[in-house]
């Protein structure tokens, strides 16, 4: 059972690595300098940024990290769940010995407890990027 949270904990790190790393915009290489069509001479990444329509798209480093950080509390969340109903599970099969029922109860425990902190994180990140001017 160990080997399978590893695993599936494993995949969703490489599947929250490859949307933060779609997020994250590529590099643009041009040269300095070139002349426009009405003549002027402007830099060639701004010609390519106005084509795109880079004027209106501007990035807004809150929504960034929100997004970032909102991910990841996603994941702990879903890990705080996972937890919970393996704990019960365990609860359920220790059969009466001690050790197991203890086992299974601190479990619960302590994914409760990181369910909480994943929440109470949840809104600090919120309270304070939304009073951040």
């Amino acid at each position: 059972m160990k080997k399978t949270l590893q695993t599936v904990l494993a995949g969703g790190m490489m599947v929250a690595s490859l949307v933060v790393g779609g997020l994250v915009s590529q590099p643009v290489l041009a040269a300095p300098t070139s002349t426009s069509t009405s003549g002027t001479t402007t830099s060639q990444v701004q010609d390519g940024v106005d084509a795109v329509g880079g004027k209106d798209n501007k990035t807004d480093l809150n929504a960034f990290l929100k997004l970032i950080i909102n991910i990841l509390l996603f994941i702990v969340g879903a890990v705080a769940v996972i937890m919970i109903i393996i704990g019960g599970i365990s609860y359920v099969i220790s059969g009466g010995d001690q050790s197991h029922v203890k086992a299974a109860k601190d479990t619960i425990l302590y994914a409760v407890i990181g369910l909480v902190v994943a929440l109470l994180a949840f809104a600090i990140v919120n309270f304070v990027l939304l009073n951040i001017k």
